[in-house]
């Protein structure tokens, strides 16, 4: 089969077409023919210079895929052949980068009538992660009707996805991105009330005078870094600060002492990080509101297969809207 291996880390042009051994399924597990890869900005870092944590070399990126199931295990359930589903990938080494990939069957979920595949599999990163992170806001009792929601990378695949939530909940959203066209997506495609361009000097003054006393009492920070330092002062008091993005260099740097004198909850990206099975049940949840029309991902670019190093390049430059995705059937 066709697949992109990284032999060496670097620049995206160590991203390389070859041909690799067909995956066999074992015990539990699945072969998806794959249809779609999903590209995340992680999997530009690792392939820099193995950051957060090195797979051995060589490996084939992507962790998520969706498709047609294609090959099954010995002791998975015939009714399985053939549905079209989304996945994680289950190694490391050999992703979904690929014309098929290997998961693991309990964490495989099928998609629902009337969802499109290619919306699907732009919903398995970032779906359960939308979904826990506003759940969170929800049971602090923080992101309510009427309350101001900040969300830092408003037009990311997760930050779309978190405006679209936060005004189903009845909240007031300012949208805030780099660029007038990610910000024409954030108010005229996800209904944010406002938006505004962090790469301006005075950006955090215009959230201000927006969103007016007391301040924002939810903050999305898919940024990190200054501008995640400068959307701390922009809280309200009792306010909830979701710290869980770093794709400028590092988390936003916050003082919690600074936190604690003006009850704010601070928490950081332990909320994006759970087990598959904690996962499945949050995409399903996150398939089913995509199906019935209510949560919309963006798919703002798709690339061929073997156009992959195009699509690390498009993402390293914050040229692209929402989604990466990578056609591969």
């Amino acid at each position: 089969m066709r697949g992109i291996q990284v032999r060496r880390f670097g620049e995206p042009d160590v991203l390389e077409l070859v041909e690799l051994p067909d995956p066999v399924p074992g015990p539990g597990q699945a072969v998806t023919e794959v249809a779609y890869a999903d590209v995340i900005f992680l999997e530009t870092q690792i392939r820099r210079d193995g950051a957060f944590f090195a797979p051995s070399l060589p490996y084939v990126p992507g962790g998520a895929v969706g498709g047609r199931i294609d090959r099954l295990g010995a002791d998975v359930a015939a009714a399985w052949q053939g549905r079209g589903v989304v996945a994680k990938t289950t190694s490391p080494a050999q992703g979904g980068y690929a014309q098929r990939a290997l998961a693991e069957i309990e964490t495989v979920s099928v998609v629902p009538e009337g969802l499109d595949l290619r919306e699907a599999t732009a919903l398995v990163h970032d779906g359960p992660t939308a979904v826990r992170l506003f759940d969170n806001a929800v049971s602090a009792g923080t992101l309510r009707p009427g309350a101001w929601v900040l969300v830092l990378a408003a037009a990311g695949g997760l930050g779309a996805l978190l405006v679209q939530l936060a005004k189903a909940a009845g909240a007031h959203v300012v949208a805030a991105a780099r660029g007038e066209r990610k910000l024409a997506l954030a108010r005229e495609e996800l209904g944010a009330d406002a938006a505004v361009d962090y790469t301006r000097p005075d950006w955090a003054e215009q959230v201000r005078r927006t969103v007016g006393e007391p301040g924002i009492h939810v903050v999305f920070d898919g940024v990190g870094g200054a501008i995640g330092r400068a959307a701390f002062d922009l809280t309200a008091r009792g306010a909830r600060f979701s710290a869980h993005g770093a794709p400028s260099g590092g988390f936003a740097e916050l003082d919690a002492g600074a936190a604690a004198a003006r009850e704010v909850t601070l928490a950081g990206i332990e909320q994006a990080q759970f087990s598959p099975a904690e996962a499945k049940p949050l995409l399903d949840r996150a398939l089913f509101e995509a199906a019935a029309g209510r949560l919309r991902p963006v798919i703002g670019q798709t690339f061929p297969l073997e156009d992959a190093a195009k699509a690390h390049s498009a993402i390293e430059a914050r040229e692209v809207l929402g989604k990466t995705l990578l056609t591969v059937a």
